[in-house]
């Protein structure tokens, strides 16, 4: 997953693609997972800081599924569905908020 994220950032310093999330192109409202690639882009090229200020979501995402192998991953699937659902519709909500903010939809 580093190598890969390294690579995406070196990729995306030579080439930027622009806007890859289809419904902030065409609408200009950004999606709960806008910023993941910057997330991946950003942990590839060493700045953690930037990863969080993208998605924080995302960023918790990406580390919770690298360290999910050693533990993590077990209690997630201990939870009982609904938890799990009402946790994750909760991040995505509040990602979804974090986006409005951050390209200036919402004022806050």
């Amino acid at each position: 997953m580093a190598i890969a994220a390294v690579g995406a950032s070196w990729i995306h310093r030579v080439n930027d693609p622009g806007v890859l999330c289809p419904l902030r192109a065409l609408t200009g409202i950004p999606c709960p997972m806008c910023g993941s690639t910057t997330v991946f882009i950003e942990l590839g090229g060493g700045r953690p800081a930037q990863a969080v200020l993208a998605n924080p979501v995302a960023f918790t995402g990406a580390i919770a599924v690298a360290l999910a192998p050693l533990g993590p991953g077990g209690r997630w699937w201990a939870l009982q569905p609904k938890t799990r659902a009402w946790m994750l519709g909760t991040a995505l909500v509040g990602s979804e908020l974090w986006q409005l903010v951050r390209f200036g939809v919402l004022r806050v």
